[in-house]
């Protein structure tokens, strides 16, 4: 049975268990307008570049801009002295996905022209192209005929042999958003060639499945069959926007196998039919600080992808309405009684809270008025914005 106070607030109004959401998940980050902070162990550096983009979704979806400031800070905070997500202070942790994440949330700043209060610093979308290129440099020839590695440091060996599909598929949807957003065609031919790579080595199947990765010294023979719904969702988003900048409808297509494939995603337990769960590590008890924040790019990507290709829309309201339900149901936990659990499908809280909880279901709720937000932007319709809304 659902929580008093959430079943009133979702009958009356999405913005408002958004809200509630947002200010859980931000309750785990301790920045000011002025600084940006790290977030608590477990919590990698990477992760703080995921909150940002969720918080730019809460913002742009709902019109509530209390948290801009904040947001503004910790994206303007990490730039790192060439304006491009390279912060020797996490050298030892930075990989190449973990670079993606905050390229995810600075095109989103760009494409909505978002405020960006410093003119010490290049605008949003300069950034996101820096952020390209940094990526583009580290394309590696040397095994499997290219692809991007796992990690970019020796201080991380092992994801030095390692090339994922969460990394290359942060490459290739940064390229495809800042093809549409600039219509320069060399973001065009990267964002091919990642793809062509992908499939071509196997990491993406026929039926639409994305697989974790495999290893160099194998020359990508060894595919990891695991799945996790982000991995996805990223090349899902990254066809959804292709199919709108060039309305080549192999993109619409590959979207649409992408997301038949992502029904494994929704688990199919008694009383539970249509609830999202990872189902790599949820049933097992094995999820990370990482793995427990994935369901809610999922959803981000997934409602995104629906607001260029209306053809994706029964499938959302097919499998994301009853998620909703399922995770609000969850969010009954804790002092404030609106803290968020992990499973999803067990008909309540579960005990498990945490940031990646909070930002599941704030990203799963939240994305419900994506079609009513003003789409993405691109071309003149760009600019840099000093000032903050009142």
């Amino acid at each position: 049975m659902f929580h008093p106070k959430l079943l009133i607030t979702i009958a009356v109004s999405i913005k408002g268990v958004a809200k509630t959401l947002a200010a859980g998940a931000m309750s785990y980050y301790s920045g000011t307008p002025d600084k940006f902070v790290d977030l608590p162990e477990p919590h990698y550096w990477w992760q703080a570049g995921a909150l940002m983009g969720s918080m730019l979704d809460y913002s742009h979806y709902t019109g509530d801009h209390t948290y801009d400031r904040l947001i503004a800070r910790g994206l303007l905070d990490q730039v790192g002295p060439d304006f491009d997500y390279m912060l020797p202070s996490h050298f030892g942790q930075e990989g190449n996905d973990d670079q993606a994440f905050w390229g995810f949330a600075v095109m989103s700043a760009a494409e909505r022209n978002f405020p960006q209060p410093d003119p010490n610093v290049p605008s949003w979308l300069q950034l996101g192209q820096n952020l390209w290129n940094s990526l583009a440099s580290r394309w590696n020839t040397t095994h499997c005929g290219g692809g991007l590695l796992w990690q970019i440091f020796a201080s991380n060996p092992n994801g030095l042999d390692y090339k994922n599909t969460v990394s290359n598929g942060g490459f290739f949807q940064i390229s495809a958003r800042l093809a549409r957003a600039t219509g320069n065609t060399t973001y065009l031919e990267w964002a091919e060639r990642v793809w062509d790579w992908t499939e071509a080595v196997g990491m993406i199947d026929k039926d639409g499945n994305v697989y974790d990765g495999a290893h160099a010294r194998n020359n990508c023979t060894d595919t990891n069959p695991v799945t996790f719904s982000y991995s996805a969702a990223i090349y899902m988003y990254g066809c959804a926007v292709l199919a709108d900048h060039t309305g080549d409808a192999k993109w619409a297509d590959r979207a649409e196998r992408i997301l038949q494939a992502a029904r494994s995603f929704f688990s199919p337990f008694p009383n539970a039919t249509n609830i999202m769960y990872e189902h790599a590590c949820e049933t097992v008890g094995t999820c990370t600080a990482d793995m427990r924040s994935f369901k809610g790019y999922f959803s981000r990507w997934a409602y995104a992808s629906a607001l260029f290709l209306p053809q994706l829309r029964p499938i959302i309201e097919e499998l994301w309405y009853p998620t909703v339900l399922a995770a609000a149901q969850s969010c009954t936990g804790g002092e404030s009684g609106t803290q968020c659990g992990q499973k999803w499908y067990v008909g309540g809280f579960d005990g498990v809270t945490g940031l990646g909880e909070e930002m599941c279901a704030l990203e799963t709720v939240q994305g419900l008025l994506a079609d009513k937000a003003p789409l993405p932007l691109k071309g003149d319709e760009i600019k840099v914005v000093r000032e903050f809304a009142s």
